[in-house]
């Protein structure tokens, strides 16, 4: 009779989503939970066992502690990019395991061969291992970044038992491990290609543990898809302690470099580069940059002061507003603000306000390819539309800022004194905006408004 207690059920097939990593046990074209298409592909089984296993017995104990135990805790360790530490929350913590995630093309190991780099010549061990391009390649970048004679340990490889093996046999566990990219590492325990579900998890909890256990600060790389998200499972993200991501257009010159998650630090933290000819270059002053080229008032020019965690940068939102003679259906073309929270503005303003814009194209940019997700950006982009169809320059060196709700009021929003200030130190000396802001600088005349509609007698009245 005991011998059903060691027989095992019949592994049955399962198919794994490589985009959610939801487990199917039939073949589909849809994932039926991220409703992706043609992204399910065969797993290797799991173990299952006729009966259930009693786990209370035969591990070793583990160890408790007190939240206040006395102890040194670990201390960050500056890349050498101060747009990149700030990202961070202040550089890299000893332990750590963070998750980079950018376009193909942007600049992702640009910017990792930079900071390991430097690292490495302030006398700590960095090890770079590339799955992607081959020894030659990453040195080649190296010597046109000006980088050849950094001590950096540089390896091309796929296999994590093979990379761990060699870790283990250096005299010292190094500062920095950067993995490029997870991708492409595949673990020979573990059934499936590189890139799939089960590989990208298994060998991302190998690295983990490792720099767990010897403390040293890991990098993985990641794909990212063609909606921007961080290819493979979810659960990749759930297990890293900081996934940052890399954005940018190719065409411009500036990145962004932005915190989604960090156990150690500030969410939404930004660090800004520039791509130059000899690698990125930090910005000091993003609001310069999305600001340039700003010689004499336009008509549809709003300037608006946004909010990257604790930084403000201010960026210049476009409208353009395009009459039309016959019966066409307009068009409403939106680049870096999100397109229903455009209709919903043009709503109030015709419905509260009283403005046509139901014959009209409607279009909005941010300029220099910024993208913004702060809702107190509606009073910028409503002046920019306003300034647009009476053709009409807003006030010289002024910035807007305020929600709109659908009753047409101007709601207050957060940090507005820290916006204002950081508006009077680049020379703006006028704010318009909800009437509650306090804090200011004294140096800059701020008038409170109420309704929207008195930001359309402000604008077309002209005073």
């Amino acid at each position: 009779m005991f011998r059903l207690a060691s027989r095992m059920a019949k592994p049955k097939k399962r198919y794994v989503c490589q985009a959610c990593g939801s487990v199917s046990h039939r073949w589909q074209g849809q994932c039926a939970d991220c409703a992706e298409w043609n992204t399910l592909v065969e797993d290797a089984p799991a173990t299952v066992f006729s009966m259930k296993h009693d786990l209370s017995s035969g591990g070793r104990a583990v160890e408790f502690v007190d939240l206040d135990k006395p102890g040194a805790l670990p201390t960050r360790q500056p890349t050498g990019l101060a747009e990149f530490d700030r990202a961070l929350g202040g550089g890299l913590v000893p332990g750590s395991a963070i998750l980079l995630g950018g376009d193909p093309g942007i600049g992702k190991s640009t910017l990792l061969l930079q900071a390991a780099a430097k690292i490495a010549r302030d006398g700590h061990g960095v090890v770079y291992v590339s799955g992607e391009e081959a020894t030659a390649q990453v040195r080649m970048r190296a010597a046109r970044l000006g980088l050849s004679d950094a001590p950096v340990k540089l390896a091309a490889a796929t296999g994590v038992r093979d990379i761990l093996t060699t870790l283990g046999a250096l005299d010292a566990a190094p500062k920095l491990l950067v993995i490029d990219s997870i991708q492409t590492m595949h673990s020979d325990t573990i059934e499936g290609a590189p890139g799939t579900v089960s590989q990208v998890r298994g060998c991302a909890f190998e690295l983990i543990r490792f720099a767990k256990e010897n403390g040293v600060a890991l990098v993985l790389v990641g794909h990212v898809t063609k909606d921007g998200n961080i290819a493979g499972p979810r659960v990749l993200e759930h297990m890293v302690d900081v996934v940052m991501s890399f954005e940018g257009e190719r065409s411009h010159q500036y990145r962004i470099l932005r915190a989604l998650k960090n156990r150690f630090g500030a969410v939404d933290e930004i660090g800004v580069f520039a791509m130059a000819g000899d690698g990125l270059e930090e910005v000091d002053n993003p609001s310069m940059l999305f600001l340039s080229g700003r010689d004499e008032p336009m008509a549809g020019s709003a300037v608006f002061p946004a909010i990257e965690g604790t930084r403000p940068v201010l960026v210049e939102i476009q409208a353009l507003i395009v009459r039309l003679q016959s019966g066409a259906t307009p068009r409403r073309a939106v680049v870096g603000w999100d397109s229903g929270r455009l209709a919903m503005l043009l709503a109030v303003l015709e419905s509260r306000c009283g403005l046509n814009f139901s014959s009209a194209e409607v279009y909005l940019n941010v300029a220099g390819g910024y993208r913004l997700s702060d809702p107190a950006a509606d009073i910028a982009v409503a002046a920019a539309l306003i300034s647009a169809m009476a053709d009409k320059p807003l006030p010289a060196r002024s910035v807007w800022l305020g929600e709109v709700s659908l009753a047409g009021e101007i709601r207050p929003v957060a940090h507005g004194a820290l916006r204002l200030r950081e508006a009077a130190k680049l020379g703006f000396d006028r704010g318009f905006g909800p009437s509650d802001v306090k804090g200011g600088s004294s140096s800059l005349s701020y008038d409170g408004l109420g309704q929207l509609a008195n930001l359309v007698d402000r604008i077309i009245g002209n005073s």
